[in-house]
């Protein structure tokens, strides 16, 4: 896959070859993301055209709504890395900004569609585009004037809901890992630097390696979790404690993140880390003494156990459609 990068106005009309084109912003490439880029890589090879994706940086939101930060499902690296998976030729990133924002639905199609070699094109039911979103897949064959033949993906539904990325991050909100996975056809990962914490874990048989995660995803609310985590080439097994450590702290402080690594004892201070959450465990809860809390950690390393034996290929559970 070929990534090409565009910044309004641009100059790239005749980098791309004619090509049938998913169109959409694609945070976490989850299930209803995949069947708009395969349609569009379907469609390619009927017409025996290239396939690609178009897609923007940053969220539209942070422009539109100047000072909003936005958090992310999935690092740039991530997806990326998820589109490349799929198997389509290119992927064309736009930079939204403010003077990109301003085009119409016309100077749209005109400029980043016919104007790109685009042939074909692929959305969601409710995609739009141009100015105030006033652009929709309905209006596409005007503006367009019939140069381009579309498709458009219905709503992909699990159990009755919509697969979405709004119903994605309320999942996460609440700890509802396997949904969050089911969803995405993956399961979420996080990534983040191991710095150094308070060294409490240590002190109780239960060494924790505290990361650091990138600001801009999103973290699972406060819970303990099973989790794996990718450190020095290899994966390993653990357990996850997200949120504020209320047997010692009376007080909120900053959120912390702290793996306890299973049979792991390297000092990995300053390495980058990947967390893949695979189950919520429980929520996080005051203890009336440490040694209740020994005693639940040693309960919840205990059903991390038993969910490693029951997916005896956790990658290959983690890489279930």
């Amino acid at each position: 896959m070929k990534t090409i990068k565009i910044k309004h106005p641009h100059q790239h009309f005749d980098d791309i070859p004619p090509s049938a084109l998913a169109l959409g912003f694609f945070d976490g490439v989850h299930k209803g993301h995949k069947e708009v880029i395969l349609t569009a890589k379907h469609a390619a090879e009927s017409a025996r055209l290239k396939s690609g994706v178009m897609t923007f940086f940053p969220h539209p939101k942070e422009v539109l709504r100047k000072g909003e930060r936005v958090k992310y499902l999935t690092s740039w690296i991530k997806k990326e890395e998820l589109i490349a998976q799929l198997g389509v030729d290119y992927l064309i990133v736009i930079q939204f900004d403010e003077l990109f924002s301003e085009l119409t639905p016309q100077q749209f199609v005109d400029q980043y569609l016919i104007g790109l070699n685009v042939r074909h094109v692929v959305a969601g039911f409710d995609y739009t585009y141009g100015r105030l979103g006033k652009g929709t897949m309905e209006t596409l064959p005007f503006h367009s004037r019939n140069a381009l033949t579309s498709s458009v993906v219905e709503k992909v539904h699990h159990e009755g809901e919509k697969i979405s990325s709004t119903n994605i991050r309320a999942a996460l909100k609440q700890g509802n890992i396997q949904k969050v996975n089911d969803y995405l056809g993956w399961c979420y990962e996080t990534s983040g630097m191991v710095v150094e914490g308070e060294k409490r874990g240590r002190t109780i048989g239960f060494p924790t390696a505290n990361v650091q995660p990138d600001e801009r995803i999103i973290v699972p609310d406060p819970g303990v979790f099973i989790v794996r985590i990718f450190v020095n080439n290899h994966w390993h097994r653990g357990i996850c404690n997200v949120g504020y450590k209320p047997t010692f702290h009376d007080r909120k402080k900053e959120q912390t993140v702290e793996v306890h690594i299973f049979d792991f004892e390297d000092i990995i201070y300053g390495k980058e880390v990947t967390i893949q959450w695979l189950e919520k465990i429980r929520d996080e809860k005051k203890f009336a003494s440490v040694q209740q809390l020994i005693d639940q950690l040693n309960d919840d390393v205990k059903t991390a156990a038993v969910f490693f034996s029951q997916q005896e290929n956790v990658t290959s559970f983690c890489n279930k459609t």
